[in-house]
């Protein structure tokens, strides 16, 4: 049997010290914001032939400090970037123009202005919202309320260590970035339910063991399933990260980051929050009838 409860501060130390590196790198870098939420604009042409997206990066950088290029059905171009201006993307499309003998009427052109970005932001953190209550309610009517509250904050967790890679790291936070935080929130649910489904089981049957001791030995049957589910997923999406197109890469790697993040929490934090809220209420019952 794992002695996973025993040595809770080991892993809350772990990620508290992973999300205190990620926010303060958040309070002083702040997230790197990409169009959808920060707004700016995009052009998008097709070269009708293959080309080295390094090239078009250099062309780019000569007008932006902040361009995104990106490929489409391998001959088309993308470039997003908040700061540039009208003019210098004319700029840009004749430059290019000139270098691919592009023809100027195929190239287009979308601005995001910043009321569609702060609706985009008040949609996200909306959709979160709606998630983690609807995730409470449900894990609370099958289980018990400390069970629905411990993987709330599991949930958190993956949350801000997702947010943590982001901001340390500076990767673009765009539309794909909620679409997979959304999917790690269910996908790192379904982990913990069944190692507290387990734990509901054992309550039956190891009635004069402690709460220490019935979440280990709930861990360590589930552990192999919960490994075995976790790493098949993770091989699947990290193949789709290195030979998908770069669309997909913005959301194969939130997801990555999320099925490690949402792993380790099911295990170490969510059934050991629990544990101490239990052995804390069984002190007070104590204190009571003393």
């Amino acid at each position: 049997m794992l002695k996973i409860v025993e040595n809770r501060k080991i892993w809350f130390t772990i990620s508290l010290v992973i999300i205190a590196i990620g926010m303060i790198t958040w309070g002083v870098r702040g997230l790197n914001y990409g169009i959808d939420f920060y707004g700016g604009t995009v052009v998008q042409v097709d070269l009708k032939k293959q080309v080295d997206t390094e090239e078009i990066r250099k062309i780019a950088a000569k007008y932006t400090d902040d361009a995104a290029v990106q490929t489409v059905d391998e001959t088309g171009i993308i470039l997003r970037s908040s700061s540039i201006t009208p003019e210098d993307v004319e700029k840009f499309k004749a430059e290019i123009n000139d270098k691919y003998k592009v023809d100027p009427a195929t190239w287009q052109n979308e601005t995001v202005g910043p009321s569609i970005s702060a609706e985009s932001r008040k949609n996200a953190i909306l959709a979160v919202a709606i998630a983690v209550i609807a995730i409470l309610i449900y894990v609370a009517i099958r289980f018990e309320i400390r069970f629905g509250v411990a993987a709330i904050i599991a949930l958190l967790h993956d949350l801000l260590v997702t947010i943590s890679v982001y901001a340390v790291l500076q990767i673009p936070v765009n539309g794909s970035f909620i679409a997979a935080i959304l999917t790690i929130l269910g996908y790192s649910i379904n982990d913990t339910i069944v190692i507290f489904d387990r734990i509901r089981e054992n309550m039956r049957t190891m009635r004069k063991a402690s709460f220490d001791e019935v979440a280990d030995v709930s861990i360590t049957q589930t552990l192999s399933r919960s490994i075995n589910t976790s790493l098949t997923t993770l091989f699947t999406i990290t193949a789709v990260y290195f030979v998908g197109v770069n669309a997909v890469k913005e959301l194969a790697l939130p997801l990555i980051i999320g099925i490690i993040a949402g792993s380790y929490s099911s295990i170490f934090i969510a059934s050991p929050i629990w544990v101490m809220w239990k052995n804390a209420d069984k002190k007070k019952k104590a204190a009571v009838n003393a």
